[in-house]
């Protein structure tokens, strides 16, 4: 399996409803509403997480980036799990558990870019830009488009973090 390759940029929103708008104004098509529990693995290197569904379906994701602010690549492998609690199970007891992320996520698409508006229980509002990078394409390329939405979306380069809301979770259980 080759792993796929994505540009991330994670960002703080402090007012979710204005950028609702400014996103929607530009998607092609109305958000898709997805309800997921994140369920993320004690691992050597990089993240494991189990993501969960409404409906009982999950994905197993692995993927490793740098945690830096900004445009950052992210090299991923998923895997469809029908049965999302019973791989749980097996991995909690296999792993151990660094602990759980759940989230209301809108997601919509503008041209290649996947653009999450997420609500994550316990840290608040936040919006993620993921360009998908085609097969051999240069990050750079999915870098430019990135910056591109950040600044046609209004994005000030003071909101952009660069930990995973996992890292972020932990960072404010201290």
């Amino acid at each position: 399996m080759t792993p796929a390759r994505n540009v991330e940029i994670k960002a703080r929103v402090a007012d979710p409803a204005a950028l609702r708008a400014r996103v929607a104004a530009r998607a092609a098509a109305p958000p898709r509403l997805i309800g997921q529990t994140d369920t993320f693995f004690a691992v050597a290197h990089g993240r494991l997480k189990l993501r969960r569904f409404d409906d009982g379906t999950g994905e197993l994701i692995f993927y490793e980036r740098d945690d830096t602010p900004g445009p950052k690549t992210s090299t991923y492998l998923k895997a469809a799990c029908p049965d999302a609690s019973a791989l749980e199970g097996v991995l909690s007891r296999a792993l151990g558990v660094r602990g759980i992320v759940a989230k209301r996520r809108e997601l919509f698409m503008i041209g290649r870019a996947r653009i999450h508006l997420d609500d994550v229980r316990g840290l608040g509002h936040f919006m993620e830009i993921e360009v998908v990078l085609a097969d051999g394409e240069p990050a750079a390329a999915g870098e430019r488009e990135a910056h591109a939405l950040l600044a046609d979306l209004d994005v000030p380069a003071a909101a952009l973090l660069a930990p995973a809301y996992i890292d972020l979770l932990e960072k404010s259980a201290t």
